[in-house]
């Protein structure tokens, strides 16, 4: 929520984080703590949780997000267009970091327009068309002309 700081974006969707309240009340400054190690963890800038989230740039609002939901320690993780918007430095930080909760076991469900992202984080592909899913490809077996192939309805 753009008007919103980056700290309360910090903690959307999980208000019952009992780690957070000092009583029946948020922390305030608990939130603020969090938010900092976000902002570090995940090099968001400007670093100041207390600035409208609105004000970052696209790939720092994306950035905000990650850290969060990977904070929640999720066993699945779905995820739509996740480096949009987000320059070259932040695109290799945050598939790095999808690389290493892939590693962990994490389950993550990509999608993404953006075939040379598929082809890097990916162990197995679907691709779908016309609302309709044209084929399954082993990422290793993949390449852009047959996902293109795919993509145009072309049945695997």
């Amino acid at each position: 929520m753009k008007g919103f700081s980056t700290f309360e974006n910090a903690i959307l969707g999980y208000h019952d984080d009992k780690s957070l309240s000092c009583g029946p009340l948020y922390s305030r400054k608990k939130l603020v703590e969090r938010t900092r190690d976000f902002i570090r963890q995940f090099d968001i800038r400007p670093g100041n949780p207390l600035l409208r989230v609105g004000l970052l740039s696209g790939g720092n609002q994306q950035k905000v997000v990650l850290a969060r939901e990977i904070h929640a320690n999720p066993d699945l993780l779905l995820i739509g267009q996740p480096t949009r918007g987000v320059d070259i430095g932040a695109i290799e930080f945050i598939h790095k970091r999808l690389i290493e909760l892939r590693d962990e076991g994490k389950a993550i469900l990509l999608v993404s327009v953006e075939l040379e992202e598929i082809l890097a984080l990916a162990d197995r592909i679907l691709v779908m068309a016309g609302g309709q899913i044209t084929g399954e490809v082993a990422a290793k077996d993949a390449d852009t002309i047959s996902l293109g192939l795919l993509m145009g309805g072309h049945k695997h």
